[in-house]
């Protein structure tokens, strides 16, 4: 059985190639068609529309992102303060809600149920809204639970989930 580079020489000389300009060739073929996907790739994200994107997050009581409340005590601390910022990086002004939620665990995302507090803002391209947030634990027994704050997005009369999320593991003893 014949190698693979015996059977190119072979085709390669019934197409009138000696062996020095069919290598030749064949490496400015492959040049060409390297550049044109290169240059299809340039020009096909060239001409596709910007995708912007959101964000969220979360800061202290002295908007830093540090001393984050852990540990609450019922009936006696068990209110806290954070900031809660969100970021618009899309390609225009955009309506927000940020769902504050409390739950024994985040086992999946949305957490399902209702927020115990929303908050609605309208961004415009490029710059932050930040908002101080009370979140209180009195209506709930000791335990371990998660505070999540969603990022949806008002698209016409419905929210999207923009898959953005934070989230403060809560001690109340």
């Amino acid at each position: 059985m014949p190698k693979l580079s015996e059977s190119a020489r072979r085709i390669g000389r019934k197409i009138g190639l000696d062996d020095d300009n069919g290598y030749g060739i064949a490496v400015l073929l492959a040049l060409i068609v390297v550049v044109v996907i290169v240059a299809g790739f340039f020009v096909s994200n060239l001409l596709s529309s910007p995708v912007g994107y959101s964000t969220i997050y979360l800061l202290d009581e002295n908007q830093r992102a540090q001393d984050y409340p852990q540990v609450v005590v019922t009936a006696q601390n068990s209110t806290f303060t954070v900031w809660v910022g969100v970021e618009n990086h899309d390609v225009e002004a955009t309506d927000y809600q940020v769902q504050v939620k409390v739950a024994n665990t985040l086992l999946v995302s949305p957490l399902p149920g209702g927020p115990v507090q929303t908050l609605d803002t309208a961004t415009l391209q490029d710059s932050t809204w930040k908002d101080m947030v009370t979140v209180n634990m009195n209506s709930y027994v000791s335990g371990k639970y998660v505070v999540v704050f969603e990022l949806y997005k008002h698209t016409g009369d419905s929210l999207e989930f923009t898959h953005n999320y934070c989230v403060l593991n809560i001690q109340l003893t």
